[in-house]
């Protein structure tokens, strides 16, 4: 999975976009595009409510015989292990500055997990994360967006934009982390 002082990430959800993962993890490279096959992609939230800052359910892959979820492998150092794995809102002690952090395996929201990914260069050893204790949920318009921008942006194949594009949401019409995003986007 890694080399020295580096890992692979395979993301699929909102770390699609590139601006999205290097709000919180400035080191993320792109390596390449990857599938996981019998995977399936499916949103949603824990049985546990966490703060939910995308205001509907979020990306999570579940085990799905002859499925493939496409993403991107990010060539990331370990010093963004941290702010990749864990949750919440940090205040910086010395540059008071906040600090968001991702996949929420700190308070058992997502379990981090090793997977085989194929790529056009070969198979390829990455870290991705499952949600824990899973209830589907359709993801807010916001969400989606940052899914398919990303998706867009990285040259996912056209078919699998489609099935992104054509996932129904939760119409939440109030502000997200996609404000965020577009400012960094800017």
């Amino acid at each position: 999975m890694s080399n020295v002082g580096h890992f692979m990430y395979f993301a699929f959800g909102s770390n699609l976009l590139k601006e999205r993962l290097q709000l919180k993890n400035p080191s993320a490279v792109f390596h390449c595009l990857g599938r996981l096959k019998d995977y399936c992609l499916t949103f949603g939230f824990t049985e546990e409510q966490f703060d939910n800052r995308w205001h509907g359910g979020v990306a999570t892959i579940e085990e799905s015989e002859g499925t493939d979820v496409w993403g991107v492998i990010w060539k990331m150092s370990k010093d963004n292990l941290d702010s990749l794995d864990n949750y919440g809102l940090l205040w910086l002690m010395r540059s008071c500055a906040p600090l968001w952090r991702q996949e929420a395996v700190d308070v058992g929201m997502y379990s981090p997990l090793e997977v085989m990914v194929e790529t056009d260069r070969g198979a390829i050893l990455c870290r991705t994360y499952r949600m824990n204790k899973f209830r589907a949920s359709p993801p807010s318009p916001q969400y989606k967006e940052v899914v398919c921008l990303g998706a867009q942006q990285n040259g996912l194949p056209p078919d699998y934009i489609k099935r992104l594009e054509a996932m129904q949401t939760n119409n939440y019409a109030g502000p997200s982390i996609l404000d965020e995003i577009k400012k960094a986007m800017k």
